[in-house]
């Protein structure tokens, strides 16, 4: 996978958890830095480390507009969305690297 490649993407702290849902240019980086809890904020809080989902897109700006309509959606929707790709909610963050 090109590392700068925008994503928006969602986090779990475990199966059908506290989720956390984002977007970066940089997936490989962006999750190691969630998962050492190199600053400080909602995902070291709550030690939302999974990465459940994610969704390669060709410009930074429909990445964020695709992560501010799902910051929008119910729960159940969000979970309906990992669970379509991934029904085990394992951590994808492994075959990316």
């Amino acid at each position: 996978m090109d590392r700068r490649l925008p994503c928006t993407y969602i986090l779990a702290s475990r199966r059908r958890g506290t989720l956390y849902v984002g977007v970066t240019s940089n997936l490989i980086q962006r999750i190691w830095q969630h998962k050492n809890d190199v600053t400080d904020g909602f995902t070291n809080r709550y030690g939302v480390h999974r990465l459940v989902w994610f969704e390669r897109h060709e410009t930074m700006e429909s990445a964020i507009l695709r992560e501010k309509t799902i910051k929008g959606w119910k729960r159940d929707w969000k979970v309906r969305l990992i669970e379509e790709e991934n029904s085990h909610w394992i951590d994808l963050y492994p075959a990316l690297i």
